[in-house]
């Protein structure tokens, strides 16, 4: 604004200095008068005219007598006309005795084509100078209110951008932190309160698959923590990156420690370790069993198969272990058993069998002779007759097809009457039979199968104590249970034996055993009515120093 104010001044003050030239009508600049007319021709201008000759003397001047005035050779506005030939010459001062700008415009004055002087106007810009204050200090006022409002608003928007902003970042922490219960809870408008409810989706929805993902976690963990197999997982390196409780059993380590270890220091197994490494080369599944001999021999079903990635490339196997040494030790005993059913079952019927063919052979003559093999005979069928009440009886027990009827049962008083089912045999043989001084000891039970685990027990310590032998049958409280003993001075049984005495058909002395008329099948009969009571048996014996059989059984069932 200052600057067009000044351009239009300048086009006035020369358009003002042609016209006062052109009223002047100078046909010399030392022509009488001069002073008067230039008084004249300023005052319906209001402006200041000044006429100087080329040598900057003042010839005449509106404001000031002449003759008093310094030469105004070194005007700039002079100069540029007289000195470098402009057309007009133009410059703003400031007057220091007046206060205020002053605009100074001068044009040359030519007389017969030589510039012989200039005609100055000079034009106050105190007005000028006011108005540009009052548009400057008006501007001023109008921008620092726009500059405030400006700010106002500016900020309450930026608070308004900048809180959600700043929840949604801290939201967004949190979710990084795994915080999935975080929530933008400003709702601001527009596409922020779009964003922050995208955001609040985006959580329910992490927070959701993070709990199914814990929940499958979970469900996985308690299925490989709970499994019998042994679980392996082996990278294509041959890392370890998983194993279960089961395999840690199996290993007698802790499985956690396995990971991130290579499973040939671990397994410490030739055998698995090359199946390990069979699998991750074949890229196949694998089956195969496996014998361990560290920390306890047992035979492993091993199972192996690789797994692989989305893109089908190699990841590592999984190695599930199954022990089956349970299972092929049952095989074996099943084995035995039909071989020991077998044999039992073959040697009476050989008898009975032998004996009758020589009867029909013409020995049913022979009166004395008839009446012995009949009485062999009869022997063998009633042999015969226990075995198959021994097996059916064993079979009942432990298929849980006999219940128990639960009483109060006196042990003291079954002990006596065992007692009198034996004392023939004891007394036959010569033996010393003592029963516990003990008359109430009372526990809850089925009073037979009492009776039947003494009475097995004590014709044992019968059969098996020599001449002259001692046994004693003792009964002693131990709180919430009792442990019945029968402690024989008989042969004893070696140590290599006892882990197999209550095998069906195991026999220490098998001569003896048939001889006694046993059919082999006592002592696994009382180990399972013993279990079928909630109680446990435990033998001590030293071979030639006699035996202890100790039945525990709780008082309360």
């Amino acid at each position: 604004m200052k600057n067009t104010y000044m351009d239009l001044k300048e086009s006035q003050l020369k358009q003002t200095a042609h016209l006062i030239l052109q009223a002047l009508e100078l046909e010399g600049l030392e022509q009488e008068g001069l002073q008067s007319k230039v008084k004249e021709l300023s005052a319906p201008v209001t402006s200041r005219v000044t006429v100087i000759d080329r040598n900057g003397k003042v010839l005449a001047d509106s404001e000031d007598d002449p003759a008093f005035m310094e030469n105004h050779l070194d005007r700039p506005e002079v100069k540029q006309v007289i000195d470098k030939g402009k057309e007009s010459g133009i410059s703003t001062r400031y007057s220091h005795t007046l206060g205020y700008s002053m605009m100074y415009a001068a044009i040359p004055v030519e007389i017969n084509g030589e510039v012989e002087g200039v005609v100055r106007v000079a034009l106050s810009l105190e007005n000028i100078e006011k108005a540009i204050r009052h548009l400057r200090n008006t501007l001023t006022i109008v921008l620092l209110a726009a500059l405030l409002l400006t700010a106002l608003i500016g900020i309450r928007i930026a608070k308004g951008i900048a809180k959600p902003v700043e929840e949604m970042m801290l939201v967004s922490e949190k979710l990084k932190d795994k915080d999935y219960t975080a929530r933008v809870r400003m709702q601001p408008k527009g596409e922020l309160g779009q964003l922050a409810n995208a955001i609040n989706v985006l959580a329910a929805s992490l927070k959701s698959q993070m709990e199914k993902i814990q929940e499958n976690e979970q469900q996985l963990s308690g299925v490989l923590r709970n499994m019998m197999s042994g679980v392996l997982l082996v990278d294509k390196n041959g890392k370890i990156l998983l194993a279960n409780r089961a395999i840690g059993c199996m290993l007698n380590a802790d499985p956690l420690a396995f990971t991130g270890k290579q499973h040939v220091e671990i397994v410490k197994n030739a055998g698995l370790s090359r199946l390990i490494d069979r699998c991750l080369n074949e890229q196949s599944e694998i089956r195969d069993e496996i014998q361990f001999y560290y920390p306890d021999e047992r035979i492993l079903d091993a199972h192996l198969a690789p797994y692989v990635g989305e893109n089908g490339e190699l990841k590592g196997i999984v190695a599930v272990l199954h022990d089956i040494t349970d299972i092929r030790r049952l095989e074996k005993m099943r084995s035995e058993f039909i071989a020991n059913v077998s044999h039992e079952l073959k040697t009476p019927i050989t008898s009975v069998k032998g004996f009758t063919e020589t009867l029909l052979d013409g020995a049913m003559e022979d009166e004395e002779a008839l009446h012995h093999f009949l009485g062999i005979i009869h022997k063998e069928s009633e042999r015969l007759h226990r075995l198959i009440n021994d097996i059916l009886h064993l079979s009942k027990i432990e298929q849980h097809m006999i219940p128990l009827e639960m009483e109060n049962v006196n042990v003291a008083e079954v002990v006596d009457r065992v007692a009198d089912t034996v004392r023939k045999d004891v007394e036959k043989k010569g033996l010393e039979l003592l029963l516990p001084a003990e008359r109430e000891i009372w526990i809850e039970g089925q009073k037979d199968r009492i009776q039947q685990i003494i009475l097995n027990l004590v014709s044992n310590a019968v059969s098996y104590t020599p001449a002259g032998g001692k046994i004693t049958v003792s009964i002693a409280d131990r709180g919430d249970r009792i442990a019945i003993s029968v402690k024989d001075t008989g042969i004893g049984i070696a140590q290599k034996d006892l882990p197999r005495l209550f095998e069906r058909f195991y026999r220490v002395d098998k001569g003896r055993s048939r001889n006694s008329g046993g059919t082999g099948l006592g002592l696994a009969i009382v180990k399972h009515l013993v279990e079928s009571h909630n109680g446990k048996i435990e033998v001590e014996s030293e071979e030639g120093r006699g035996t202890e059989f100790t039945v525990i059984l709780p008082k309360k069932q």
